[in-house]
């Protein structure tokens, strides 16, 4: 049985879940200790009981999204046991993340965010890589079962698969929503699909 949060852990995940709210609002250069505590109805203080910097936020931001990522592949195995239909549901986690998280793009692909710190720098290379890695993981699955072609390489047809929807979900952002992400997708993913489905 699950234990129950404490006030203490759901408070910090609503710290860091402003954070990144703060970031898609107004960018990286916004983010402050007495910013995040504004948002979320608290006084600058009382953040410093659950951390002990705006570094440790930004840390703890990125856990988050390493952690949604990895938890949208394993949901989109548990729906189906096909290798492309577990991509397309993939994709239709990733626009629903990217659409509620517009901050998105802007905390993994800023050199803001690590500049100055190789530690953090590293942490979002893994990030990505083991993204990356479980969508490989896949797409060579899908490549045994017969429905995935066997000249595809899992390496460049995973970055292909990213690819579909971060550029999109950038133009989403500065046109203030005005680009649909969702139509994007729906068009894009019969074309990526086309590329690596095996013959029948």
């Amino acid at each position: 049985m699950r234990a129950r949060k404490t006030e203490s852990e759901i408070r910090r995940e609503q710290i860091v879940q402003a954070a990144l709210d703060l970031i898609g609002d107004q960018g990286l250069s916004s983010l402050s200790i007495a910013a995040i505590a504004e948002r979320v109805g608290i006084v600058p203080s009382a953040l410093y009981r659950h951390f002990k910097s705006k570094d440790e936020v930004l840390d703890a931001v990125l856990e988050l999204l390493r952690s949604r990522l990895l938890a949208n592949v394993a949901q989109a195995r548990k729906e189906t046991p096909e290798a492309l239909q577990r991509l397309r549901r993939l994709l239709v986690r990733q626009v629903r993340l990217l659409s509620e998280n517009r901050a998105i793009p802007q905390v993994v692909f800023s050199d803001g965010i690590y500049t100055g710190h190789a530690e953090r720098k590293a942490k979002v290379a893994q990030m990505i890589t083991a993204y990356l890695g479980r969508i490989q993981e896949i797409l060579e699955e899908g490549k045994q079962e017969g429905t995935i072609r066997q000249d595809v390489v899992p390496s460049t047809a995973s970055l292909m698969f990213l690819g579909l929807i971060l550029p999109a979900a950038v133009l989403s952002n500065i046109s203030e929503g005005r680009f649909d992400l969702i139509a994007h997708a729906e068009s894009a993913w019969p074309t990526f699909a086309r590329c690596i489905a095996a013959r029948r």
